[in-house]
């Protein structure tokens, strides 16, 4: 029995230092790395749980397993309907011409509308980003078949392991929160998960009460809820990896104004169950602000690209622009040069708790005519002829 605890420890230790050796998560949060990030922390805590020699002739090698959950392939060209071999200019035009038509803001079908507008979301998410569409090409849609490309990075489950740690438990938050299985699995941020230890006949035995794990997910919210906050039902499917029984809960997820990209939401209570009587830990619900067909957001500041015909940047223009409080009359100057910004104060979104909102950029787009007509050209010859203006001078 000595040998093989210790032959279990060994392999425990060879696998924290795998992970120790790991490549720092990236910014997209894609492959094992995430999950890497998260185990190295909770090996720390398994560390200091076996050197106790109590828990370390409990800790066994084969109470340590891996589960996936099934995942079906987005079609994200279907989605936009575009080609495979689509531009990214054509993507984006393809995106702001479908989110319009089903934004919850202005279509009548609210319902049937908002499970659209998330697809087609997750899909611009994607594609409309070259890194992020170059990875689902190379997936396609064979990537679960043998003869495809390697499997998916895995949806981490892990069993229990020795007393003092909560259940572990397998998570699923089934779309509810705006992304599909399939983006989670493979352009998410993976869910934290948590170790537990049991004796050898499969009891939990606790030497003091212990807080859950937490876990984290992705929500997809609007510009008006960060705008306004809101309040949204979120499903969280719990299974049980050794009996395989799920079950879901349903509860309310309060989104507060100014909600900004990356920014965490806690819902406290709602992450692995605790041992011993301990509480149970937190869901965090990391904020991805859904693509909107006019505006781009920076942090607090949002901007909307204006096109302008020549003629209106050299003379200068009055014209009705939409915020997100409304349309708003903008007096556009002359002599207005490509990628000028106008700023109108306070009509961005809210900064924090602060009370306070970032600022509205109008930004100029110049646009050239493509066609013309044999009066317009003469137009333009005689401006050529007779202008002073020297586009290459210093």
């Amino acid at each position: 029995m000595k040998q093989e605890n210790r032959r279990s420890e060994m392999d425990f230790l060879r696998l924290r230092a795998s992970l120790s050796a790991a490549d720092p998560v990236d910014a997209e949060g894609a492959g094992q790395t995430k999950f890497e990030a998260n185990a190295c922390a909770t090996f720390e805590h398994l560390e200091r749980s076996l050197a106790r020699p109590a828990n370390r002739a409990t800790f066994r090698k084969e109470s340590i397993s891996v589960s996936t959950m099934a995942v079906e392939f987005q079609d994200y060209y279907s989605l936009l309907d575009v080609p495979r071999e689509a531009s990214q200019e054509d993507i984006k035009k393809a995106f702001r011409k479908l989110a319009r038509q089903y934004h919850p803001d202005v279509a009548k079908d609210k319902k049937t509308a908002e499970q659209k507008f998330k697809e087609i979301n997750e899909a611009y998410e994607v594609l409309g980003d070259p890194e992020k569409r170059k990875r689902y090409d190379e997936l396609g849609e064979h990537w679960n078949e043998p003869q495809g490309v390697p499997p998916p990075p895995r949806r981490h489950t892990w069993r229990q392991a020795g007393p003092g740690f909560g259940r572990a438990t397998e998570f699923d938050f089934g779309g509810s929160t705006g992304f599909s299985d399939f983006f989670e699995q493979f352009f998410g941020g993976g869910q934290g998960r948590g170790f537990a230890f049991t004796d050898e006949d499969g009891g939990e035995e606790g030497f003091g009460a212990s807080r859950g794990q937490d876990i984290e997910g992705e929500i997809l919210v609007t510009l008006d809820e960060v705008l306004h906050g809101s309040e949204r039902s979120i499903s969280l499917r719990r299974t049980d990896p050794r009996t395989g029984e799920s079950e879901t809960e349903t509860f309310k997820v309060r989104i507060p104004p100014g909600a900004e990209e990356g920014r965490r939401i806690r819902v406290r209570g709602k992450g692995e169950p605790g041992a011993g009587g301990g509480l149970a830990g937190n869901l965090y619900l990391r904020v991805r602000v859904a693509a909107h067909p006019d505006f781009r957001v920076r942090g607090s500041d949002v901007y909307y690209d204006l096109d302008l015909a020549p003629w209106e940047a050299v003379l200068g223009t009055t014209i009705d622009v939409p915020t997100l409080g409304g349309r708003l009359r903008m007096r556009v100057p002359p002599g207005s040069q490509h990628g000028r910004q106008l700023r109108v104060r306070d009509r961005g979104l809210p900064k924090g708790q602060t009370g306070e909102r970032g600022d509205f950029y109008v930004v100029v787009n110049v646009e050239l005519p493509t066609e013309l007509s044999e009066a317009e050209r003469k137009l333009w010859e005689q401006l050529r002829d007779s202008s002073r203006f020297d586009a290459r001078s210093a």
